[in-house]
């Protein structure tokens, strides 16, 4: 039997890779086309959160971790009452994404990948350009690792896929998990 909005369980989609690979962007797609479907939806993104609930914060390792950590909390209680959340965040380390995973309802790690080249490109506020002349510390990809996720449930090539074409990669899995309806065609 198929699922219906009336009976949506919650689940967590975790995109992460570099900056500029797409996530935000890809998140915004999933999070209309699931509200077109009627499901209760929220959206978590990096520059959102920093601005209010992670402002304290700066970016070295425990600053990250903190971040991830307070963002998780979020999630879970979102996924665990029926809601999908969907969390578009560099998260660089695969040892965080792993306890986002094992606290929260329905994980979906999403890979987001593109060349570095491809991101260094795609950078409108050229930060990447900043970290590497030196003026960025701890930018991750340049001057702090990312750790490329071991086994992501899905892997997105964001320089091989328009951002369209991405979603309706997510939006297919999480159907056959039967995590969110098919779509009305009628």
């Amino acid at each position: 039997m198929k699922p219906s909005a009336l009976d949506q369980k919650g689940f967590v989609l975790w995109l992460t890779g570099l900056s500029g690979s797409g996530k935000t962007t890809i998140a915004e797609i999933l999070e209309g086309e699931l509200r077109n479907r009627g499901l209760k939806v929220e959206r978590l993104d990096g520059d959102i959160v920093r601005q209010g609930l992670t402002q304290d914060l700066g970016f070295s390792k425990e600053d990250r971790d903190k971040n991830i950590e307070r963002v998780t909390f979020v999630a879970k209680l979102l996924s665990r009452n029926g809601v999908g959340c969907i969390c578009s965040f560099i998260s660089p380390y695969q040892k965080t994404r792993d306890k986002v995973r094992s606290e929260t309802t329905n994980f979906v790690e999403i890979y987001v990948d593109a060349l570095l080249d491809t991101v260094i490109e795609r950078d409108v506020k050229g930060l990447y350009k900043k970290a590497i002349a030196g003026e960025i510390e701890n930018f991750t990809g340049i001057s702090d690792p990312y750790e490329i996720p071991l086994d992501p449930d899905i892997h997105i090539r964001t320089d091989d896929q328009t951002p369209r074409e991405s979603a309706i990669i997510i939006l297919e899995h999480l159907e056959d998990r039967a995590l969110i309806p098919y779509p009305n065609l009628y």
